[in-house]
C-alpha cells in the first residue's frame, strides 16, 4: 500500500511538472518568471486554456479506455472502438460542409455521436441483454459505416473544406470558447466521477460476469451504464478536438504494469497518466517546428506505436 502511494505521489509530481512545462513551452518559449508580466497575459490565457482541455481530452479518453477493457475484456478496446468517434466525426465534417463553425460545430459532432450511441445500442440489443461480442461487432460496423461516409463527403467538396475536415479529423485541442470548454469539462467530470463511483463492480466484472453475479453486481444494467457513460465522454470529447488516437488504448496499459488491476487505484492514476501524456504530445505539435503546428493526432500515433510495442513484447517475455 505505501509503495502504491509513493507511486501516484510521484505521478501527481510528474502530472504538476508536465502542466508547468505546456504553460511555458510553446512556439515561443517563456520562463515561470515572465509568464505572469502583463505582457504575455494573453499567452498565458490561451495556453491555460489549452493546457486544461489537453488535462479533459487526456483524462476522459484514458479512464474511457480503462472502463471498456474491463466490460468488455478486450486488451485492444478504446473509447473510439464502439463507433461514437466515428458519429462525432461524421457531425462535425456534416457542420463543415455546411458552413457551420465556431460554438456550433462541436453540438453537430456531439449530436452525431449520440446518433451512434442509439445505433450501436439498438443493433447489439437482444431482448434485455447486451452481448459483449455483439456490442463490438456492432460498432465496428457503425465506425466503418460512418467512416466512409466521412471519406466520401471528402472526396467530393473542395480543397479549403477538405483541409477543415483533415485538420479536425487529425485531432486538435485548439480552444477559443471557454464556455464550451466549460460545458464540456462538466460532462467529463460527471462521467469519471461517475465510474470512479461504479471501481468496486469494474473490480468485479472484469474478473468474470458469473463472479460478479454472485457477488451481487447487476452485470447488464452496469454495462448499459457505463456504455453509456463512456460513449457521452468520448463524444463530447471527440467534439471539441477531434480525433486522438492511442490516449485511451497504450495509457490505460502502463498504468495497469506499474499500479495493478484495482480500479479504485488504476483509475485515478490512469487519469493523471492520460492527461500528463496528452499535455506532452500537445507540447511537441506546437513547439517541435514553429511556427507551424503538427495534428496532435500524429504526435500521439508516432509516441504511441513504440509504447505499444514495447509493452507488448514485455507482455511477451513475461509469458
Amino acid at each position: 500500500m505505501m509503495r502504491t502511494k509513493r507511486k501516484l505521489t510521484l505521478l501527481i509530481l510528474i502530472f504538476l511538472g508536465v502542466v508547468f512545462f505546456g504553460i511555458c513551452k510553446g512556439s515561443v518559449s517563456i520562463s515561470i518568471t515572465e509568464l505572469f508580466t502583463e505582457a504575455n497575459q494573453q499567452i498565458l490565457h490561451l495556453r491555460v486554456a489549452r493546457v486544461m482541455l489537453a488535462i479533459l481530452v487526456g483524462s476522459g479518453l484514458g479512464v474511457c479506455g480503462v472502463t471498456l477493457q474491463a466490460i468488455l475484456k478486450n486488451p485492444l478496446a478504446e473509447p473510439y472502438l464502439l463507433g461514437t468517434s466515428s458519429g462525432a466525426g461524421f457531425g462535425a465534417v456534416l457542420a463543415i460542409i455546411l458552413g457551420v463553425s465556431g460554438t456550433f460545430l462541436p453540438f453537430f459532432a456531439f449530436a452525431g455521436a449520440l446518433l451512434s450511441i442509439v445505433l450501436v445500442y439498438n443493433l447489439a440489443r437482444e431482448g434485455e441483454t447486451i452481448p459483449v461480442q455483439s456490442l463490438i461487432l456492432s460498432g465496428v460496423i457503425v465506425a466503418i459505416t460512418l467512416s466512409g461516409i466521412i471519406v466520401f463527403l471528402v472526396s467530393i467538396f473542395s480543397n479549403q473544406t477538405l483541409h477543415g475536415i483533415m485538420w479536425w479529423l487529425l485531432g486538435s485541442l485548439q480552444i477559443y470558447e471557454l464556455r464550451l470548454l466549460v460545458t464540456v469539462g462538466l460532462i467529463v467530470l460527471a462521467g469519471l466521477v461517475s465510474i470512479f463511483v461504479l471501481s468496486q463492480d469494474l473490480n468485479a466484472i472484469s474478473i468474470g460476469e458469473e463472479e460478479a453475479f454472485h457477488l451481487g453486481v447487476n452485470t447488464e444494467t452496469l454495462k448499459k451504464v457505463l456504455f453509456l457513460i463512456t460513449s457521452l465522454i468520448t463524444g463530447a470529447l471527440v467534439s471539441v478536438s477531434g480525433m486522438i488516437g492511442f490516449v485511451g488504448l497504450i495509457v490505460p496499459h502502463m498504468m495497469r504494469l506499474i499500479f495493478g488491476p484495482n480500479h479504485k487505484i488504476l483509475i485515478p492514476a490512469t487519469c493523471l497518466g492520460a492527461a500528463a501524456f496528452l499535455v506532452v504530445c500537445d507540447t511537441l505539435s506546437r513547439s517541435l517546428i514553429p511556427p507551424i503546428e503538427i495534428p496532435i493526432g500524429v504526435i500521439t500515433s508516432l509516441l504511441g506505436a513504440p509504447i505499444f510495442i514495447i509493452l507488448l513484447k514485455r507482455k511477451q517475455k513475461i509469458k
